[in-house]
């Protein structure tokens, strides 16, 4: 072990009455709060994803272990290749999904429903970064979904990868809404009511 000049910290005997700190993963915003603020980074957090041969089963239960309801698709070479949404794996789109070409729950896989890349739209995160939390809440709400994407372009490589992730669950948490997680109406009524106090 090589000598170091550095120095022990200073220490004191803790205090009587002493607590613990209780983990705050959301920052509470406003509609006026930098947008980035109530943005999932992905350069802070490891993106959740999924291969495209893993079943509707595997993805919700991915989807829960991470806390979660957005997985990245991701090819062997960890390329992008689509997105798949609790909505995906347990609403409406697997039953119609199997009355439209038969089968059973059980064999259906991610690429089945997924939404492939060239149907996914993006924000830039140079727009995300001067953006306010009420900008992406009407994004969201003009969409009609639960997330959006953020991407970034490389000035290395050149190579468009996805920067982060906004989701109305975490947004409605932040601003104080109880939000419903499948009702995306709702959601949205309840989110403009937060902004609007």
């Amino acid at each position: 072990m090589q000598p170091t000049n550095h120095k022990p910290l200073p220490s004191r005997k803790a205090p009587k009455a002493l607590g613990y700190q209780e983990p705050s993963t959301f920052a509470s915003v406003t509609a006026g709060s930098p947008a980035i603020a109530v943005m999932t980074d992905l350069r802070q957090v490891t993106a959740a994803t999924i291969g495209a041969e893993a079943t509707l089963s595997d993805a919700t239960r991915t989807m829960m272990a991470r806390n979660v309801r957005l997985l990245l698709v991701a090819a062997a070479d960890r390329s992008v290749i689509g997105l798949i949404t609790a909505r995906d794996t347990q609403g409406e789109r697997p039953i119609q999904w199997l009355h439209d070409r038969g089968g059973k729950f059980d064999d259906m896989r991610v690429s089945d429903l997924m939404i492939r890349t060239e149907d996914i739209d993006v924000l830039d995160i140079k727009d995300v970064l001067h953006a306010e939390v009420g900008n992406i809440v009407a994004s969201l709400r003009t969409w009609g979904r639960q997330h959006a994407l953020v991407a970034e372009q490389d000035a290395v490589d050149g190579v468009t990868r996805i920067r982060g992730i906004f989701s109305a669950t975490q947004i409605g948490r932040q601003l104080g809404v109880a939000v419903q997680p499948f009702d995306a109406a709702v959601t949205f009524a309840d989110i403009a009511r937060a902004i609007a106090d």
